[in-house]
């Protein structure tokens, strides 16, 4: 059973970056590929970012490539996503989740475990 909070959310002006953090409870985090999701209003909720349990690889939704990176430290059990040059249409509910295989995917139904999700308001 692995147990995810995320944090680091807010209100920031367009341009602004933030930097949100996800820390996972578990003795085996490094044996879990660990993606971001992003729900807005109104919307599905969508991939955004993924890394391998390693770290070695990540992969990014088109809509934030660039401007997002998704990193990990194992050592805290802890994976981050720093979002940069932010928008208004990055405005979302911020869910972080875990996957017990290596290789991370952007299916939502392919994660085992989600946090509760951070806000992220970016005002225009």
């Amino acid at each position: 059973q692995v147990q995810l909070v995320e944090s680091g959310g807010g209100l920031v002006q367009t341009g602004g970056s933030l930097r949100l953090s996800c820390a996972a409870s578990g003795r085996t985090f490094s044996s879990y590929s660990m993606a971001w999701f992003r729900q807005a209003p109104g919307k599905e909720r969508e991939f955004v970012a993924a890394i391998t349990g390693s770290g070695d690889y990540t992969g990014y939704a088109n809509s934030v490539k660039g401007r997002f990176t998704i990193s990990r430290d194992n050592a805290e059990n802890t994976v981050y996503l720093q979002l940069n040059s932010l928008k208004p249409e990055d405005t979302a509910v911020y869910y972080c989740a875990a996957d017990r295989t290596y290789i991370p995917t952007m299916f939502e139904d392919e994660y085992d475990y989600w946090g509760q999700g951070t806000q992220v308001t970016v005002s225009s």
